[in-house]
């Protein structure tokens, strides 16, 4: 096995890896043998309040991920470890009060940003994660409304617990090309096994949507929505819902053990790996029944290559599973024509 450096003194030196370059001093994959590459955790701008604050098909300024470039990168931490303390109050302070606003880090989470870094990262295709909250926003369709205007970017939608007419909004948001339904407790503010959350996870069987999860504590979250994130909360649904398929996003997060073992017990659960660290994910791969694990960068909070050379390191010397993380498992389980997007 091939050892390469953890820890860069900023993103650019990612080009130290054998599979990547600099160009015009953005990171970019220069492997061909690499690819195709479905990332399956992305989001846009998101808003609540207004319908849109940010021009979602604008071209700003480049990308301001919530890791800015500059900081120390140690890919063997959960991601989010690499934060300074100002990052995380500027993160906060972008996604809370500037939530209805199109200014700030926000403004250039857009549409030609994320596709720029997929085009010179091998990215065939991202799935955009929407986040709803009860007549409080509509990024689900804002989302869905991208999706039918770009060919490699595909959405979920986002459905919540307490909406009027689950049933109804799930029908039509699998009408719109949704691929599945993202839930997240933290921001939605329910816990994963509420009552009303178990019965959506019944609906999304119906309509043989997956649901995606935030999954897990991350450390940086406030108390209460960390609670709601333990990964106890998540069995029940799990146990109870073996139509339904779960992916836990981040892999559990600070909790991937627990989110490995359900991974291994349940055959309805799949593990998205974004922001693992490089131990864990080696962990991840040599344990989790492998047909079931599937790539993701968490883009903005972070530049897709981070997440891809952790997958690159942790998969040396094993093609047949680079492939099935890469791309393959992604494409079984959100009906991805890869040919198909190959040529977009």
């Amino acid at each position: 096995m091939c050892h390469h450096p953890t820890r860069f003194v900023r993103r650019e030196a990612l080009a130290r890896l054998p599979w990547f370059d600099l160009k015009a001093g953005r990171v970019v994959l220069d492997d061909p043998k690499i690819g195709p590459i479905v990332d399956v955790h992305t989001h846009l701008a998101l808003t609540f309040l207004r319908r849109r604050s940010v021009e979602l098909f604008a071209k700003p300024r480049p990308t301001e991920h919530y890791l800015p470039a500059e900081r120390p990168l140690d890919l063997d931490v959960y991601c989010n470890r690499n934060f300074s303390p100002e990052d995380v109050a500027q993160l906060k302070f972008d996604l809370g009060l500037r939530c209805a606003s199109s200014q700030g880090m926000r403004a250039t989470h857009t549409v030609p940003n994320l596709l720029r870094e997929m085009r010179e990262l091998g990215i065939v295709c991202s799935l955009l994660l929407p986040i709803d909250l009860p007549g409080l926003s509509s990024n689900a369709d804002v989302y869905l409304n991208v999706a039918r205007r770009s060919p490699t970017l595909l959405s979920l939608g986002s459905v919540h617990p307490f909406d009027l007419d689950v049933p109804g909004r799930l029908e039509r948001q699998a009408r719109q090309g949704a691929r599945g339904i993202k839930m997240h407790p933290a921001v939605q503010m329910i816990r994963p096994d509420h009552p009303r959350a178990l019965q959506l996870y019944a609906h999304c069987a119906d309509f043989d949507l997956p649901v995606l999860f935030h999954c897990g504590p991350v450390g940086i979250e406030g108390a209460r929505a960390r609670e709601r994130c333990q990964l106890e909360h998540y069995y029940r649904a799990v146990r109870e819902h073996p139509r339904t398929r779960f992916v836990l996003g981040h892999a559990g997060a600070l909790q991937m053990e627990q989110a490995l073992e359900l991974a291994v017990s349940f055959p309805n659960v799949y593990l998205e790996v974004s922001c693992q660290s490089l131990s864990n994910l080696r962990k991840i791969l040599a344990e989790a029944p492998i047909e079931r694990v599937l790539f993701g960068s968490d883009w903005p909070f972070y530049h897709q290559s981070i997440g891809l050379a952790k997958i690159l390191m942790a998969s040396a010397g094993q093609p047949h599973i680079r492939s099935l993380v890469l791309a393959e498992n992604a494409a079984r389980l959100f009906k991805l024509e890869l040919a198909t997007l190959e040529l977009s």
